[in-house]
Protein backbone atom coordinates (compact mmCIF):
# COMPACT_ATOMS: atom_id res chain seq x y z
CA UNK A 1 0.00 0.00 0.00
CA UNK A 2 1.41 3.45 -1.34
CA UNK A 3 2.36 5.43 2.00
CA UNK A 4 -0.62 8.21 0.22
CA UNK A 5 -3.36 5.34 0.30
CA UNK A 6 -2.24 4.29 4.04
CA UNK A 7 -2.66 7.74 5.16
CA UNK A 8 -5.72 8.20 3.90
CA UNK A 9 -7.15 4.56 5.64
CA UNK A 10 -5.93 5.79 8.87
CA UNK A 11 -7.54 9.58 8.33
CA UNK A 12 -10.73 8.02 7.40
CA UNK A 13 -11.01 5.37 9.78
CA UNK A 14 -10.06 7.56 12.70
CA UNK A 15 -13.27 9.83 11.56
CA UNK A 16 -15.13 7.23 10.76
CA UNK A 17 -14.31 5.26 14.65
CA UNK A 18 -14.10 8.76 16.89
CA UNK A 19 -17.26 10.76 15.28
CA UNK A 20 -19.41 9.11 12.48
CA UNK A 21 -19.93 5.86 13.75
CA UNK A 22 -21.48 6.43 17.11
CA UNK A 23 -23.27 9.37 15.75
CA UNK A 24 -24.97 6.56 12.36
CA UNK A 25 -25.49 3.86 14.94
CA UNK A 26 -28.07 5.84 16.93
CA UNK A 27 -30.47 6.94 13.93
CA UNK A 28 -33.21 4.61 13.84
CA UNK A 29 -33.39 4.05 10.11
CA UNK A 30 -29.54 4.12 9.31
CA UNK A 31 -28.24 0.58 8.39
CA UNK A 32 -26.46 -1.47 10.27
CA UNK A 33 -24.16 -4.58 10.12
CA UNK A 34 -23.73 -6.86 13.17
CA UNK A 35 -20.42 -8.79 13.90
CA UNK A 36 -18.94 -11.36 16.31
CA UNK A 37 -15.87 -9.78 17.23
CA UNK A 38 -13.25 -12.42 16.28
CA UNK A 39 -10.64 -11.81 19.34
CA UNK A 40 -13.44 -10.48 21.90
CA UNK A 41 -16.55 -12.81 20.70
CA UNK A 42 -18.86 -9.66 21.57
CA UNK A 43 -21.06 -7.97 19.33
CA UNK A 44 -19.83 -4.97 16.86
CA UNK A 45 -22.17 -2.79 14.93
CA UNK A 46 -21.01 -1.48 12.20
CA UNK A 47 -23.27 1.40 9.81
CA UNK A 48 -23.03 0.50 6.44
CA UNK A 49 -24.52 1.50 3.01
CA UNK A 50 -25.87 -1.17 0.95
CA UNK A 51 -29.43 -2.57 -0.80
CA UNK A 52 -32.04 -5.14 0.37
CA UNK A 53 -32.64 -6.94 -3.10
CA UNK A 54 -34.96 -10.08 -1.88
CA UNK A 55 -33.42 -12.30 0.39
CA UNK A 56 -30.04 -10.61 -0.39
CA UNK A 57 -28.10 -7.64 0.91
CA UNK A 58 -25.24 -6.40 -0.99
CA UNK A 59 -23.06 -4.24 0.31
CA UNK A 60 -19.08 -2.66 -0.71
CA UNK A 61 -16.62 -2.47 1.76
CA UNK A 62 -14.81 0.45 1.11
CA UNK A 63 -11.02 -0.86 2.66
CA UNK A 64 -11.61 -4.63 1.76
CA UNK A 65 -10.36 -7.06 3.93
CA UNK A 66 -8.61 -4.09 5.77
CA UNK A 67 -11.74 -3.13 7.66
CA UNK A 68 -12.46 -4.42 10.81
CA UNK A 69 -15.94 -5.85 9.64
CA UNK A 70 -14.49 -7.92 7.13
CA UNK A 71 -11.73 -9.85 9.43
CA UNK A 72 -14.81 -10.30 11.62
CA UNK A 73 -16.84 -12.21 8.85
CA UNK A 74 -13.33 -13.90 7.98
CA UNK A 75 -13.64 -15.07 11.22
CA UNK A 76 -17.56 -15.93 11.81
CA UNK A 77 -19.76 -14.91 8.75
CA UNK A 78 -23.06 -15.33 10.97
CA UNK A 79 -23.76 -11.67 11.44
CA UNK A 80 -27.27 -9.62 11.80
CA UNK A 81 -28.54 -6.48 9.32
CA UNK A 82 -30.72 -3.97 10.38
CA UNK A 83 -32.56 -2.56 7.68
CA UNK A 84 -35.56 -0.20 8.00
CA UNK A 85 -35.32 -0.51 11.39
CA UNK A 86 -35.76 -4.45 11.64
CA UNK A 87 -32.91 -6.68 12.53
CA UNK A 88 -32.32 -9.47 9.94
CA UNK A 89 -29.84 -12.61 11.07
CA UNK A 90 -28.07 -13.64 7.72
CA UNK A 91 -24.66 -15.57 6.79
CA UNK A 92 -22.01 -13.08 5.19
CA UNK A 93 -20.10 -14.06 2.03
CA UNK A 94 -17.13 -11.93 0.59
CA UNK A 95 -16.77 -11.46 -3.09
CA UNK A 96 -13.39 -10.78 -4.39
CA UNK A 97 -14.36 -11.81 -7.84
CA UNK A 98 -17.33 -9.50 -7.96
CA UNK A 99 -16.88 -6.12 -9.90
CA UNK A 100 -17.00 -3.74 -6.84
CA UNK A 101 -17.60 -0.43 -9.35
CA UNK A 102 -20.01 -2.20 -10.76
CA UNK A 103 -21.77 -3.24 -7.88
CA UNK A 104 -21.78 0.62 -6.45
CA UNK A 105 -23.93 1.38 -9.56
CA UNK A 106 -26.66 -0.66 -7.74
CA UNK A 107 -26.47 0.35 -4.40
CA UNK A 108 -27.54 3.92 -3.13
CA UNK A 109 -25.94 6.64 -5.21
CA UNK A 110 -24.66 9.16 -1.39
CA UNK A 111 -22.97 5.85 -0.16
CA UNK A 112 -21.51 4.39 -3.25
CA UNK A 113 -20.12 7.99 -4.03
CA UNK A 114 -18.45 7.91 -0.22
CA UNK A 115 -17.22 4.10 -0.62
CA UNK A 116 -15.42 5.20 -4.52
CA UNK A 117 -14.28 8.39 -3.30
CA UNK A 118 -12.91 7.55 0.28
CA UNK A 119 -11.89 3.72 -0.79
CA UNK A 120 -9.13 1.86 -1.38
CA UNK A 121 -9.54 -1.21 -1.58
CA UNK A 122 -13.50 -2.07 -2.81
CA UNK A 123 -14.40 -5.27 -1.60
CA UNK A 124 -18.47 -6.58 -2.42
CA UNK A 125 -20.35 -9.00 0.31
CA UNK A 126 -22.88 -10.10 -0.16
CA UNK A 127 -25.46 -11.35 3.24
CA UNK A 128 -27.77 -14.18 2.54
CA UNK A 129 -30.41 -13.30 4.97
CA UNK A 130 -32.67 -15.69 6.86
CA UNK A 131 -35.97 -16.04 7.91
CA UNK A 132 -35.77 -14.67 11.95
CA UNK A 133 -37.42 -17.14 14.12
CA UNK A 134 -40.95 -16.56 14.78
CA UNK A 135 -41.44 -16.42 18.81
CA UNK A 136 -45.24 -17.46 19.89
Amino acid sequence: MSRFTEMRFRATTAVQRRIGNPVMRRLPFQTLLETTGRTSGLPRVTPVGGRRVGDTFWLVSEFGEKSQYVRNIKADPRVRVRVHGRWHPGTAHLLPDDDPVARLRTLPRVNSTGVRAMGTNLLTVRVDLAEAPRTR
